[in-house]
């Protein structure tokens, strides 16, 4: 046989590598574009973007917190203008009201001075739909200022603003209302005070305490006098 071409031993016993498409061989040559790598990492780049953007759009913006409910205000109980033109009753002059001037549920307001403290404060009197126009119990008179507080009281004849404004459907007569905390007042119905003390204006409604502080009056030939204040 003839002699084979002698071959170094490492080179005989080389396995042989099978070719792996992509591995090995001459690299591909890059064009000029880029090629479809760059197209692709382009769009990869522009969607990325895309969803940033829509992230930080559809992110809430911080606005500011929406305002707190308003409380409820005090409606104060004014100091009494010793210049108006409504009477002031004083321990030297306690006449408010002349007895023909007052009919059934009419009322007056006047200035009541402490002559134990020389405090004056807005009071008003009220013709009620008992007893004689001669008589001390045909009157209430009460300071129009909160008992405990400074809420000026008002005086309600209209039923419908008794209704509307404070809810209360019961009303038959007018009533005396405190606006700051939608407590009323009967004129007509007494409540019992400490000590066993009986005041009239008892509370139909509301989270006031106590009725309002009352003004004792007489009658006097044909003058209203208020007296004391308790």
């Amino acid at each position: 046989m003839p002699d084979q071409p002698s071959q170094p031993v490492n080179e005989r016993f080389r396995a042989e590598m099978p070719a792996i498409p992509g591995v090995g061989g001459p690299s591909p040559k890059k064009s000029g574009s880029g090629g479809p790598l760059l197209v692709v990492g382009g769009l990869i780049a522009v969607l990325a973007a895309v969803f940033v953007g829509g992230k930080l759009l559809s992110k809430p913006r911080h606005s500011d917190p929406p305002p707190a409910p308003a409380p409820q205000l005090e409606v104060p109980a004014p100091v009494p203008d010793l210049t108006a033109s409504v009477p002031i009753a004083t321990e030297q002059d306690p006449v408010i009201a002349s007895v023909s001037e007052l009919k059934p549920w009419a009322s007056k307001e006047f200035i009541y001075r402490n002559r134990m403290t020389g405090e004056t404060v807005s009071a008003l009197v009220v013709r009620l739909p008992i007893g004689a126009s001669n008589q001390a119990a045909g009157y209430w008179s009460f300071a129009m200022r909160a008992a405990y507080g400074n809420c000026r009281l008002e005086y309600v004849e209209d039923l419908q603003k008794l209704q509307d404004e404070y809810g209360f459907r019961q009303a038959k007569h007018p009533m005396i209302g405190n606006p700051c905390s939608r407590t009323l007042f009967d004129p007509l119905k007494y409540a019992p005070l400490p000590g066993g003390v009986l005041a009239r204006g008892a509370i139909v409604q509301g989270s006031d305490l106590r009725p309002p502080l009352g003004i004792e009056v007489k009658v006097k030939g044909k003058d209203i006098l208020a007296i004391r204040m308790e």
